[in-house]
């Protein structure tokens, strides 16, 4: 049963509302409305800013502690603003779930080019499978909750799938060419070994770095036998 600031008359419902069209959902000025019927992106105050980001980060972390079905009013506490502000923001539940699931993705993502750029390939492969495995361990259930919402095809499903194929892929590649990682090896084994190890460590979290080099060195390329 939802609490009663979950069912603020006027902000909540568990209805898609407008997801289903735009997933980051923003209440927008008259102003806002006619940059976007001239092609622009609406813009945000500063303020506005920087509670959406408080509530974005304060809820991923509820997220993660709780399952996404975290209390909103105490998502809007630990944030420090109101319900009301949460609302303004995110007028549904789903759409704070859309908008926490989508930048965690690309938290995720940004962190491969970062790697690339700053470290070997060897090290640049093992820094992004960490990071993903310590990704993975927070979600508690987010992403099957959007699926079931608006399907595993959606815009937003698929986009996020595909942002994370292509950063595990340009990880994949850059091993390979260095001769560091088998040729037969494919971003999307990557993505399951790793899920794999951090499902199999659910219980036993001390042993996911470990199991992870073991598969990192398993997977390793290897000089031709004689």
């Amino acid at each position: 049963m939802r609490k009663d600031s979950e069912v603020h008359s006027g902000y909540y419902t568990e209805s898609p509302s407008v997801l289903a069209n735009r997933f980051n959902v923003e209440l927008m000025s008259t102003t806002d409305e006619a940059r976007l019927d001239a092609g622009e992106e609406p813009r945000m105050r500063a303020d506005a800013r920087r509670s959406r980001a408080k509530l974005l980060e304060a809820a991923t972390a509820a997220f993660a502690e709780h399952g996404a079905d975290a209390p909103l009013d105490e998502i809007a506490r630990r944030a420090g603003v109101g319900i009301g502000t949460l609302y303004r923001h995110f007028p549904t539940r789903l759409d704070l779930q859309a908008a926490v699931y989508r930048s965690q993705v690309q938290t995720v993502c940004d962190a491969a080019d970062e790697l690339l750029v700053s470290n070997s390939p060897e090290q640049a492969l093992l820094g992004w499978v960490r990071a993903l495995a310590a990704y993975l361990v927070t979600k508690r259930g987010l992403a099957q909750t959007l699926i079931s919402a608006v399907g595993k095809d959606s815009e937003l499903m698929n986009g996020c799938m595909v942002a994370m194929r292509d950063a595990a892929g340009r990880l994949v590649k850059n091993a390979q060419q260095a001769g560091v990682l088998r040729a037969d090896v494919t971003e999307r084994d990557l993505l399951r070994l790793v899920h794999g190890i951090v499902v199999a460590t659910e219980q036993s979290p001390e042993d996911t770095d470990r199991l992870m080099a073991l598969m990192l060195d398993g997977l390793r390329s290897r000089p031709a036998a004689r």
